[in-house]
């Protein structure tokens, strides 16, 4: 019996963290983030694009880093067009999707951000290491 709960929790584990939890509200999310003292990760992504659908797809979904942005980071995804608000004139782009790392106490950037195809298993890796 014991052996059998530890292999239905380490299932729910690995099917728990495979992807990164995405919060759709952006007040939520930075109210979330101050209240638990971490960073911002926020994607701006445009609807019915196929790079934001592929990199999603393909960036977002079983890496080893994916436990270090759920773990480190509130991560929220806003639609441009969308009509929940988030804060345009911060997060401006013209490149979709772009990604954002922002230190909410300063309400500065952490790193330069990620735009289009420059969001890959590489330059995610890398810039999670050094944060």
């Amino acid at each position: 019996m014991f052996k059998q709960l530890w292999l239905l929790w380490l299932l729910t584990l690995f099917t728990y963290a495979n992807h990164v939890h995405w919060l759709g509200n952006y007040d939520k999310a930075l109210q979330q983030a101050h209240t638990e003292h971490k960073p911002l990760l926020v994607l701006v992504v445009k609807k019915d694009s196929t790079l934001c659908n592929t990199i999603l797809h393909t960036q977002f979904m079983n890496h080893s880093y994916i436990y270090t942005i759920n773990e480190k980071f509130i991560a929220v995804m806003v639609t441009y067009e969308g009509r929940t608000s988030y804060p345009i004139e911060m997060y401006y782009t013209t490149v979709f999707p772009s990604l954002f790392f922002v230190d909410t106490q300063t309400e500065m950037f952490m790193k330069e951000p990620l735009y289009g195809e420059d969001i890959n298993t590489t330059t995610l890796f890398d810039t999670l290491q050094n944060l």
